[in-house]
C-alpha cells in the first residue's frame, strides 16, 4: 500500500455523536467534530500532507502492532511489541448519549507493559478539511489550537505532584502541529486528552480522572451489549456488528449514518468516491429490522421517531420522501469536490455532500413500510398522526409507482424501470394494507390493493426475462442484479418457486466469485461512472440468507464462514472487497454489518430447524 494504511487497518471509536478511525500504527487519521457530518480536523487518510493527524507510536521503527477491542466494549487497544519492551495505546471516547453538544473528548492512554519504550506524540489538526489555518499555544496543562470557528485543546495527563507542562518538551512545527517524545518503563502510564469545543484553556487531567472516564465508558458498552438477546452460533461477530451500528448512530436524533467516512474509494485511483456520513432511509430502515432481531428496541424506536418526522414533512407537502437526509433531518446535501486533497492513494475527486440525494428511488418506500410493519409486530405501534402522514405517502405511491427511477445502487447513467424498485413498491403497499387491516386503521384499501396487485403482475411479466430464465435488473435489460436476492426475504416470491430457483442459479454463475457477490456487471450495464468495483459485502450476506431460505444450508454456512474471514482484525467491514481481498469503500459500512446480523439470524434459525427434524 506504498506506506499508506489500508482501509481495513483501522478500528473505530466514537461517542454516539461523532467517531474517529485509529490505524494500527497508532494514528488517528479521520475525525470530524462536533458531528459525523462536520468538517474534519484529522483527515490524513485522504491527504497525508494537508489532512491532519494525531499519532502516538513508539519512536523505534520495526515494532509489531496488534489491535483489539476491550471485550464487550468500543474501547480500542493498539499494542506495540519490540525486543526492548511492550507498550499500548488505549483509545476511547466517553459516551455522549444525550442532546447534541460541541464538546467531545478523545482520550488516549499510553502505558508500558514490559521493558522500556520511547513514544512519539504528534498532534497536527487541519481544520475544515485542511482549508483553515490555526494558531498553536503551549499552556501549563497542554496545547490550545484555535482557528476560525474552531477550538481544540490537547491536555497532558499528569500526576498531582508533577509540575506544569514544560514548553521545551513540546516542539511546534511550521504548520501549527506539536511533537513530543516521552520515555516510560514497565508499570508507568500517561496519556493525553483531546477536547473539542472547549470554553477555556486546556484543563488539568490527572490519571485518576482519566481512569474514571475509562471505567464509565467500559461500563456503558458492556451494559448496552448485555441487552442483546442473540444466543446463536456467531455471537462474537454479531455483537461486534451491533456495537459498530451503535457507534454510527447519532444519539440526539436516533439517525444512523451509512458510514462515518467520506471519500474512501470503491476503486483505488478511481472516481467512485462518495460521502456516506448521512442517513439513507433504506440503510437505516434495514438497521431497525436487524436491531429488533437482537432485542434493541430503544434504538429502533429512536430511528422510527426520526423517520416519522421525515414522513410527516413529506406528508404535509404531499411530496415524496428524499432518499437521504442529514443526521438532524435537514435535506441540504449539496455535493462539492475538495480539489486541494489528493484523495486516498490518489483516488480523486474527494467529495463531500451527496448529489444522489435528489434522485428518485422508489424502493425506499418498501424498506420504510416494512420497518413500520416489523416494529408494529414488536409492539411499537404507529400513532394516529403518524398513520395520517403515512397514508398520504402510500396514496402518493399508488399514483407514482410506475415511474422510472435511479435504482438502489444510485447509478448515474439515467433512470430505468428497475425491478428491485418495483418489488419494494409492492412491499410498501402490502405492508400498509396489512397494518391497516390488523389495526383497523382507515385507508383506501381498494386503491392500495389494486396498485399492489398491478405491481406484482408487472414484475412477473416484465421483470422476468424468458431468455435468461431469471429476473433481471431492469425491464429493458438482460443484466442480473444482486439486489433481487432480497425477493424471497420480503415474501414477494416463494424460495422454492421455479422462477426464483432459476434466478438464484443464474446469479451463482454470473455474480458469485468464490462465494463473494458482485452487485451487477458494470460493463454490461453502464452506470455512468468510469472503472469497475469490488464485490459488495452486503450482497454476499444477502446471498447467505437467500441460500438458507432456499434450503441450501451447507452452501449458506460455508459462504458465511468464508465471508467472516474477509472482516478485518477487529471484525469490521467496509463496503466492498477487492480482487486481492483488500477492503474498499467507506469504512465501516452500516449496510455490511446489518446484513451480517440478518444473515446470522436467518442461518441460525434454518440450521436449528434442520437439526430438529427427525433423522
Amino acid at each position: 500500500m506504498d506506506g499508506h494504511p489500508a482501509i481495513e487497518q483501522h478500528g473505530l471509536i466514537g461517542d454516539l455523536q461523532t467517531a474517529a478511525l485509529v490505524a494500527d500504527d497508532g494514528t488517528i487519521d479521520w475525525f470530524c467534530s462536533p458531528r459525523f457530518d462536520s468538517p474534519s480536523m484529522f483527515a490524513s487518510l485522504l491527504d497525508e500532507e494537508r489532512g491532519g493527524r494525531f499519532r502516538i507510536a513508539p519512536e523505534a521503527e520495526g515494532c509489531v502492532s496488534r489491535q483489539l477491542y476491550l471485550p464487550g466494549t468500543a474501547v480500542l487497544i493498539t499494542r506495540f511489541m519490540a525486543p526492548d519492551g511492550v507498550g499500548e495505546v488505549i483509545d476511547f471516547m466517553p459516551v455522549q448519549d444525550g442532546p447534541a453538544t460541541g464538546r467531545h473528548l478523545l482520550v488516549r492512554i499510553v502505558r508500558v507493559v514490559r521493558g522500556r519504550m520511547r513514544f512519539v506524540v504528534e498532534c497536527a489538526p487541519a481544520f475544515d478539511y485542511g482549508r483553515q489555518a490555526h494558531t498553536t499555544e503551549v499552556t501549563e496543562n497542554g496545547v490550545a489550537f484555535r482557528g476560525p470557528g474552531c477550538a481544540v485543546n490537547l491536555s497532558i495527563v499528569r500526576r498531582p505532584e508533577e509540575e506544569a507542562v514544560d514548553a521545551a518538551q513540546l516542539r511546534v512545527d511550521g504548520r501549527g502541529g506539536v511533537r513530543a517524545v516521552v520515555t516510560a518503563s514497565a508499570g508507568q502510564a500517561g496519556g493525553v486528552v483531546l477536547e473539542t469545543g472547549p470554553d477555556g484553556p486546556p484543563a488539568r487531567w490527572e490519571p485518576e480522572r482519566v481512569l474514571q472516564a475509562l471505567d464509565r465508558t467500559r461500563a456503558f458498552w458492556r451494559n448496552w451489549i448485555g441487552r442483546s438477546t442473540y444466543r446463536g452460533r456467531w455471537r462474537e461477530m454479531v455483537e461486534r456488528s451491533a456495537m459498530t451500528l451503535k457507534l454510527m448512530t447519532y444519539a440526539p436524533t436516533g439517525a444512523l449514518v451509512a458510514a462515518p467516512t467520506a471519500g474512501l474509494p470503491e476503486l483505488v485511483g478511481g472516481e467512485r468516491n462518495w460521502d456516506y456520513r448521512f442517513t439513507w432511509v433504506r440503510d437505516a430502515s434495514f438497521s431497525v429490522r436487524a436491531l429488533l432481531g437482537l432485542g434493541f428496541e430503544r434504538e429502533a424506536e429512536g430511528f422510527l421517531k426520526w423517520l416519522g418526522e421525515r414522513v410527516r414533512e413529506a406528508g404535509e407537502r404531499s411530496s415524496p420522501l428524499q432518499i437521504m437526509y442529514r443526521i438532524d433531518g435537514s435535506a441540504d446535501l449539496a455535493e462539492q469536490e475538495l480539489g486541494h486533497l489528493t484523495g486516498y492513494l490518489g483516488s480523486r475527486p474527494v467529495r463531500i455532500g451527496n448529489g444522489a440525494a435528489a434522485q428518485r428511488q422508489l424502493d425506499i418506500y418498501g424498506e420504510a413500510l416494512d420497518t413500520v410493519h416489523v416494529a408494529d409486530a414488536h409492539g411499537l405501534r404507529v400513532p394516529h398522526d403518524g398513520w395520517t402522514h403515512l397514508r398520504r405517502i402510500v396514496d402518493w405511491l399508488t399514483r407514482h409507482w410506475d415511474q422510472r427511477d435511479a435504482g438502489l445502487w444510485e447509478t448515474r447513467g439515467g433512470p430505468q424501470d428497475f425491478t428491485y424498485g418495483r418489488v419494494m413498491s409492492w412491499v410498501a403497499l402490502d405492508r400498509a394494507i396489512r397494518i391497516s387491516q390488523k389495526r383497523g386503521l382507515p385507508a383506501d384499501l381498494a386503491a392500495w390493493t389494486r396498485a399492489r396487485d398491478a405491481v406484482y403482475e408487472q414484475v412477473m411479466s416484465r421483470g422476468w426475462n424468458e431468455d435468461r430464465a431469471a429476473f433481471v435488473q431492469h425491464y429493458d435489460g438482460i443484466v442480473l442484479d444482486a439486489s433481487l436476492l432480497y425477493m424471497p426475504a420480503v415474501g414477494f416470491i416463494a424460495p422454492d418457486d421455479p422462477r426464483w430457483a432459476s434466478t438464484l442459479h443464474a446469479m451463482d454463475r454470473e455474480l458469485v466469485s468464490d462465494s463473494l457477490v458482485y452487485r451487477y456487471d458494470p460493463d454490461a450495464s453502464p452506470d455512468g461512472l468510469r472503472g469497475s468495483e469490488g464485490t459488495f459485502s452486503m450482497c454476499t450476506f444477502w446471498y447467505v440468507s437467500a441460500l438458507a431460505h432456499s434450503g441450501r444450508l451447507e452452501e449458506a454456512r460455508l459462504t458465511f464462514e468464508k465471508m467472516l474471514t474477509y472482516g478485518n482484525h477487529l471484525g469490521l467491514y467496509a463496503e466492498e472487497i477487492g480482487p486481492t481481498g483488500r477492503q474498499l469503500g467507506n469504512f465501516p459500512q452500516a449496510f455490511s454489518h446489518l446484513a451480517l446480523i440478518t444473515a446470522a439470524v436467518d442461518l441460525d434459525r434454518r440450521l436449528d430447524l434442520e437439526a430438529a427434524r427427525p433423522a
